[in-house]
């Protein structure tokens, strides 16, 4: 595993950590201290509707690191995990 891809796992590991820690905390959801970040939520653990609309609740993602599906992450995050913290142009 190059560093870059080693990096990435790593970031990725904290926010699935800080995810599952939280995931039992409803204010998460919209906190000012997250954000959304689109592009990395796994296969069914998206956090709520998908940006263009094929879905309308949490854990229905379909394939991981689907552009339109989301997860909340803590601030400043999602461009170290990969992720976007605009949804993708329709």
């Amino acid at each position: 595993m190059n560093q870059r891809h080693a990096l990435i796992a790593a970031a990725l590991a904290a926010v699935c950590t800080a995810s599952t820690a939280t995931a039992a905390t409803p204010s998460m959801a919209g906190s000012a201290d997250t954000e959304k970040c689109y592009g990395v939520a796994k296969a069914g653990q998206n956090d709520c509707a998908a940006a263009d609309g094929s879905h309308s609740c949490a854990g229905q993602a379909t394939t991981d690191n689907a552009p339109v599906e989301w997860k909340n992450v803590p601030k400043g995050t999602c461009d170290k995990v990969g992720g976007k913290t605009t949804p993708p142009a329709k």
